[in-house]
């Protein structure tokens, strides 16, 4: 994974853990990696790892099973959902829609290649 100086790692690590739910690669009730195992696959610091599964407990979107390690929670695929539209609100959008407007484009400048990549992405 590589990492931007723009948000902090943890956050980006959290946002990794939302992608891999809202894929559903890892479902509700879903044990998730141990802290060690993601920070060596991410190659950080294992309590980077430990400060994104508080903050993603705290927005219950997984939970701890203490000796056992850590869980999507049942609800933790809405709460994922929920977090990550209010990040694109948020941040992605402000800037998505200066853009349009700085190019000039329409919303229907959108549509066809937003349906290329719709399909694109639903074939993988």
């Amino acid at each position: 994974m590589e990492f931007n100086s723009s948000q902090s790692i943890y956050l980006q690590i959290a946002d990794y853990v939302c992608e891999r739910i809202l894929l559903k690669e890892w479902k509700a009730e879903d044990k998730v990696p141990s802290v060690r195992e993601l920070a060596v696959q991410l190659e950080v610091n294992p309590n980077t790892v430990m400060r994104t599964y508080d903050w993603l407990q705290q927005s219950g979107i997984i939970f701890n099973q203490r000796g056992i390690g850590f869980f999507v929670s049942s609800d933790g695929p809405q709460h994922a959902l929920a977090a990550k539209k209010k990040e694109f609100m948020e941040k992605d959008l402000p800037v998505f829609f200066r853009n349009l407007y700085l190019l000039g484009m329409k919303w229907e400048d959108l549509r066809e290649p937003y349906q290329q990549f719709k399909q694109q992405f639903s074939s993988k």
